[in-house]
């Protein structure tokens, strides 16, 4: 039996070196490869010069614009529909995306979204109301909101939740200034935030941007927070720790609660990072850890898009000692009727608001996303989600770790995403050429590079929502990439080849970014 037969009739996806090289040969006038397009710029599909339509020309108007008025061409190409539909089309298919395949990206959780939840953020209610219009005429839009935050609230076991802030690091700064309130009130204010190696990048930039200093507390050999440093470490200036959850190493920090006990024995409070909520939630609530506030991500745990500066939301779940001081607005509900608490003259007398974070409340829409994903799976449903997502990065992490370094393997299972370093791979080869042989497979690479205590880390992330059969595609892929820069493969020192552009100069690109398109001829005088 050839392999034709085994392919069950489909020409076979495996050629011969020599077919290779003169697929590799070929040359096109469009410089196009079949349906592998190469699209220019749009600038260089068109000219400023014309327009897509015919447009009359206007008698000049008084501006209104009060001395900012455009004061040259805006230079925008002009094209026809035809021409300017083919061209994002074109784009588009140069995108990876989830309903292309699986989407590795570690400590992202780039999972599927389920359309019964696109669905309903659709519903007419939720995606055509105004954040300006009456309260009475959105009021089934706020009890979707207070429900939402009922669930929360249940699923983290906290008291009270702030649902305004826009995302992950939104909500980070949104419970440090809740901190900050709170030990401005008992005349108590301190310098210092605690930030642990194993912690999210943006946790030390938060701190930061709050006013505070900036400490870090080390990492154990297995990967979690040195608790005797840390418990060194507290002091009278120490207002609290940003300590994320499981940890960017994938690993669950079993310490937890006695880390908080620490804390609030210092005087200081705990902020837990949420963005893993997804390898947890129906597992652990964070308010029986001893956790002061946790943002969560609704784009990463309960169902929103994902990536690509789309629409976040990250409610802030608060203890009972920092929910007077939750920032503005929330809902309230009295008599049957929901109410937008806006203004501090409209608050209770134990509350103690800190401001408002954003001009409204909150993303309509992925509220909409987060709720439906709830009630669809129950409380049942949410174990499960948080069972599939650990039992997933605990199969890649075992199907991987014999050909590929696992630094912190020994410390058990992890939890929601495997980390792998580069340790082993031949003379001359990076992570990063493994990621880009990822390409070549089809594939999305994996997160590159972080966290930072692991010299040259590959961390993936498969979530919950990827079949055995997905997992072990990509698994094979990643093998066979893997094995290449072990044993030295030249190709893959300048993998991709079958990507819409080969390899960039990533380093000359975050360094010298050209940013505003040129004409040909301005480029080149300007050289």
């Amino acid at each position: 039996m050839n392999e034709r037969d085994l392919n069950q009739g489909r020409p076979s996806r495996i050629s011969d070196a020599a077919n290779d090289s003169a697929i590799e040969a070929v040359t096109t006038f469009s410089g196009n490869k079949a349906l592998m397009l190469d699209e220019p710029l749009i600038f260089e599909l068109g000219s400023s010069e014309t327009c897509g339509v015919d447009i009359d020309v206007m008698e000049p108007v008084e501006s209104r614009l009060g001395g900012l008025e455009r004061n040259k061409p805006i230079g925008l190409a002009g094209l026809s529909e035809s021409e300017t539909v083919r061209h994002y089309t074109r784009l588009s298919r140069q995108n990876y995306a989830i309903d292309l395949g699986l989407f590795p990206l570690g400590s992202c959780t780039m999972k599927h979204n389920p359309r019964l939840n696109e669905k309903m953020a659709r519903v007419a209610g939720f995606s055509d109301i105004h954040p300006m219009q009456p309260v009475s005429t959105v009021q089934g839009a706020l009890e979707l909101i207070d429900e939402l935050a009922h669930w929360l609230k249940t699923l983290t076991g906290m008291p009270a939740v702030a649902m305004s802030p826009k995302a992950g690091a939104h909500g980070e700064l949104c419970g440090i200034l809740a901190i900050r309130a709170a030990l401005e009130a008992r005349g108590d204010a301190r310098e210092v935030i605690l930030v642990p190696e194993s912690a999210h990048g943006t946790n030390p930039a938060t701190a930061a941007f709050a006013g505070y200093r900036v400490e870090e507390i080390p990492a154990t050999e297995g990967g979690r927070v040195d608790v005797d440093a840390l418990a060194a470490r507290l002091g009278p200036d120490v207002a609290g720790v940003m300590i994320t959850n499981p940890n960017t190493c994938g690993l669950f920090e079993p310490d937890m609660r006695k880390i908080s006990d620490l804390v609030h024995a210092a005087g200081g409070l705990v902020y837990c990072d949420g963005a893993n909520f997804n390898a947890i939630v129906g597992r652990v609530r964070p308010g029986d850890l001893g956790i002061d506030a946790m943002h969560i991500n609704l784009h990463k745990t309960f169902s929103t898009p994902h990536g690509g500066g789309g629409p976040g939301s990250g409610p802030v779940v608060l203890s009972e000692a920092l929910a007077p001081y939750a920032p503005l607005p929330y809902v309230t509900k009295s008599d049957d009727f929901f109410h937008l608490i806006e203004e501090e003259q409209s608050l209770s007398d134990d509350s103690d608001t800190f401001g408002r974070m954003t001009a409204f409340h909150g993303q309509m829409g992925m509220f909409t996303r987060a709720l439906s994903y709830i009630m669809s799976h129950g409380a049942d449903g949410l174990k499960q989600v948080s069972e599939d997502a650990v039992l997933n990065a605990n199969y890649i992490l075992r199907s991987m770790d014999d050909l590929l370094d696992a630094p912190f393997g020994h410390s058990g299972p992890c939890m929601h995403e495997a980390l792998f370093s580069d340790k082993g791979l031949a003379d001359g080869f990076s992570t990063i050429d493994v990621s880009k042989g990822l390409i070549d497979e089809g594939y999305h690479p994996m997160t590159m590079y972080f966290p930072l205590v692991v010299h040259g880390a590959m961390l993936v992330e498969p979530t919950e929502t990827e079949s055995k059969h997905a997992l072990d595609n990509f698994i094979g892929s990643f093998r066979n990439v893997v094995t290449k820069a072990k044993e030295g493969d030249m190709s893959l020192l300048s993998a991709p080849h079958f990507a819409p552009r080969a390899r960039l100069d990533e380093t000359a690109a975050a360094r010298k970014p050209i940013l505003v398109w040129n004409e040909p001829e301005t480029a080149e005088a300007a050289e």
